[in-house]
């Protein structure tokens, strides 16, 4: 196949808006009506704040892989990595399969211990094993991260794509249009309708970016050889050298899964569908496949990226990559399925975010142990909490685009917030002498010193690539930790406490045993440790 005309974004945008076929438009409207039905069923079935926050603890384990599968594969995700593949090439792809390692923490490590308390959010895990301060601190920065990071950058990307495809409508009024519609379903369904709208989301985006990267791939003439040969020396490398701007080798290997470790441990927006599970066994099986799909990224993503080099050279802002590798890529009759994979990107990210922050802000500040709610009043608090949450990130989207590349923005933000959890988290299940006192303090040090490392890095100061910093704050904070823990008074920790090593590695069979699920299962993790090693190869 020749190789398409390179234009400017302007003249493609003119172009793009009248080439779309009424096929197009039916697909995408089609989905909407799906998405709004599944939306109005599961709303009449939500009465109660379990129902809308953990979906009345039901989920199968199909539905939670799938789930969090789509949730990741946001339209950030899209705009963000195959822009970041097409300046910097493959070492990108780390942030994809390296996922795998902290989802198989959550699933025979983490997934143990939260179930087994019943908790509905992640900040709840920090108050029974530390104290409500360290709960209380941890929600409201998530809250923030949450709604300003994950929503608004949702609102953002899916703006920039969908603007390539309607030149006439400004950004504003995408985020306005795309956060009304998903934050109107998640209000009234809740997790259950986040869930079933994810399913469906998720087969459309494997569909439309396999697709994609097949195409991009004809665009070459399948000729591997063709990539190899036009794009840059060393962009076909994922270990970089440790002067890369995209990712050096010591971020690789150290900061990659540490920050993966947030995303998929911690994260309330994720770790919601875990919890929403029918048992531990659903939830763990659940979080395996979650990793099995996150290795498809790789190839249907990032790739058609690289690629991007050879049959669209001059292409100068990363995160137009995407939407222009779609014009200039897919035949007519097409696009209408691909955008509605794009939609079903947007929705998946933003009814997600939505979701989860209002349920941290129900279940951590409005609730209180004596004082619990009726679940008709929880419902309504979390009905009205994720309309508030979706004005703000509607605000806020629009200024995202001057804070440069979209990958770089969410990463760099989440860098900083990042080392002095891990360290509590996991320190907090497997070591019982943890203080809540040191929990605290370092929680306060590990982001101010994190923010002073972040602004120095800004200003050139302090020149390492924030993956390099994420491991290295992450030592500090481990350090800070075990030093004030024991320098602490012992009577600060409570030696029976739920997340006492002996809790979280508990082979009680009442309660799915760790031990016993690693045996069954140790084919799985051997497969899929021995699948990522041949893709890293």
């Amino acid at each position: 196949m020749a190789q398409p005309a390179t234009r400017e974004p302007d003249t493609l945008e003119n172009q793009i808006d009248a080439d779309l076929a009424v096929l197009d438009y039916i697909v995408i409207a089609g989905y909407l009506g799906i998405v709004v039905a599944i939306g109005v069923w599961v709303a009449r079935q939500t009465k109660t704040g379990e129902d809308l926050f953990l979906a009345g603890r039901s989920l199968g384990w199909a539905a939670i892989g799938f789930s969090l599968f789509a949730s990741n594969i946001s339209t950030s995700t899209l705009v963000g990595l195959t822009g970041s593949a097409y300046s910097g090439g493959l070492a990108v792809s780390a942030y994809e399969w390296m996922a795998g390692i902290p989802l198989l923490l959550m699933a025979f490590v983490f997934a143990p211990v939260f179930l087994k308390s019943r908790i509905s959010t992640t900040p709840e895990y920090l108050e029974k094993r530390y104290s409500r301060r360290v709960r209380l601190y941890f929600s409201g920065l998530t809250i923030v991260f949450t709604v300003i990071v994950d929503t608004a950058g949702g609102l953002y990307a899916g703006a920039v794509v969908m603007r390539v495809f309607f030149p006439g409508v400004d950004i504003w009024m995408f985020c306005v249009g795309i956060g009304i519609f998903a934050g109107i379903y998640t209000a009234l369904g809740g997790l259950k309708a986040v869930v079933y709208t994810d399913i469906l989301q998720a087969v459309v985006l494997l569909l439309g970016t396999a697709l994609t990267a097949f195409l991009m791939f004809q665009s070459v003439d399948f000729s591997w050889a063709t990539v190899q040969d036009q794009v840059p020396d060393g962009n076909l490398s994922i270990v970089q050298p440790i002067d890369d701007d995209t990712l050096p080798w010591p971020g690789l290997f150290t900061g990659v899964w540490l920050l993966g470790f947030w995303y998929w441990v911690t994260n309330q927006y994720i770790v919601q569908r875990v919890l929403g599970a029918k048992d531990l066994s659903r939830a763990q099986w659940g979080a395996i496949l979650g990793g099995v799909l996150k290795i498809l990224p790789t190839f249907f993503i990032i790739l058609p990226g690289v690629m991007a080099v050879v049959t669209l050279p001059d292409i100068s802002a990363p995160d137009q990559v995407f939407p222009i590798i779609i014009t200039e890529v897919l035949p007519a009759g097409l696009t209408g399925l691909v955008l509605a994979g794009l939609i079903a990107a947007i929705m998946s990210s933003v009814d997600s975010t939505l979701n989860s922050s209002s349920t941290l802000l129900v279940n951590d500040f409005l609730t209180k142990e004596g004082r619990e709610p009726e679940p008709e009043q929880q419902k309504k608090w979390g009905t009205w909490a994720t309309l508030g949450f979706m004005v703000i990130a509607i605000i806020w989207a629009p200024f995202i685009q001057y804070f440069g590349g979209l990958w770089d923005y969410i990463q760099q933000a989440f860098s900083v917030l990042v080392p002095p959890l891990v360290v509590c988290f996991t320190l907090g299940a497997l070591w019982s002498r943890g203080t809540a006192s040191a929990a605290f303090w370092t929680l306060i040090a590990g982001h101010l010193l994190g923010l002073c490392v972040f602004i120095a890095n800004q200003f050139g100061i302090w020149p390492l690539h924030f993956t390099i910093n994420v491991t290295i704050m992450t030592l500090v904070s481990g350090a800070i930790f075990v030093g004030l823990s024991l320098m602490g008074d012992r009577d600060d920790v409570d030696e029976d406490a739920l997340w006492s090593r002996a809790a979280a590695f508990d082979t009680d069979a009442a309660n799915a045993p760790f031990l016993k699920n690693v045996k069954t299962h140790a084919w799985i993790l051997g497969a899929l440790m021995i699948g990522t090693l041949i893709l890293f190869w």
